[in-house]
């Protein structure tokens, strides 16, 4: 069902036991060293144990013993580097935001076979790339657990701010045969409902549109985001439970 909403960029448990106080589906946890939003697998890894300890909050998908779903962020990580990582935090959602082929991703499957897989692209003029990738995918028989969708911003993996070419996704993706879409790119708590009324995604993700400075999360941003989010995906699908 659509509605899933993930705040990304997480660095403490603080801020993570403050989104789980909202109907927020999924953190992001991100490990590229580069990002003011980085994680060393030590924070992250007290990040999930802390949150365990805390009550479960409504959420449309996530895991059975976490209030909301911790999704892992790699940058052209070596198979083992991510390995390595999710055996430290337990993180089994991976979201790949570099480089990586279809076969790297078909190595991963083969070696977690139980783990989610969420790839990103950074969209420009044409989602052509978008459908070989996916298509390939099909070929090696690699399951996407969904696609994020972000801006393209020469020598930047993401994270810039930039809104995504909502028109052209909602004109080019393929919805009935590609994996589920998550919107990403500059969504703030004013734009996002337009953003689903006119990409009609499956998720949204945003990290800089709900903080007060670069890696810094604002409680009241957050909760306006959600509220604007929730409130979109129920007049664009109907009721969300």
């Amino acid at each position: 069902m659509p509605g899933w909403i993930k705040i990304c960029g997480v660095r403490d448990f603080a801020t993570a036991e403050m989104i789980a106080d909202h109907a927020v589906s999924a953190i992001g946890l991100n490990f590229f060293a580069k990002s003011p939003r980085s994680v060393i697998p030590t924070q992250a890894a007290e990040i999930m144990e802390r949150l365990r300890s805390i009550s479960s909050v409504p959420s449309r998908f996530r895991a059975s013993t976490l209030p909301l779903t911790p999704v892992g962020l790699f940058v052209n990580h070596s198979l083992q580097e991510i390995d390595a990582i999710a055996a430290q935090t337990g993180i089994s959602t991976i979201q790949l935001h570099g480089d990586e082929s279809p076969e790297f991703l078909r190595e991963l499957h083969i070696r977690h076979f139980d783990w989610k897989l969420l790839k990103a692209f950074r969209v420009s003029d044409s989602s052509q790339p978008i459908a070989e990738f996916i298509s390939e995918c099909q070929r090696l028989s690699v399951p996407l657990a969904g696609c994020l969708l972000d801006a393209r911003v020469e020598g930047s993996f993401g994270g810039t701010g930039n809104v995504a070419p909502w028109q052209l996704i909602a004109a080019e993706y393929d919805k009935a045969n590609w994996p589920p879409l998550i919107l990403a790119g500059g969504l703030t708590p004013d734009n996002v409902a337009e953003a689903i009324r006119v990409v009609q995604p499956w998720g949204v993700d945003t990290a800089s549109g709900v903080e007060s400075a670069p890696g810094v999360k604002d409680a009241a941003l957050i909760a306006h985001f959600v509220v604007e989010a929730t409130r979109a995906f129920g007049s664009t699908y109907g009721a969300i439970s």
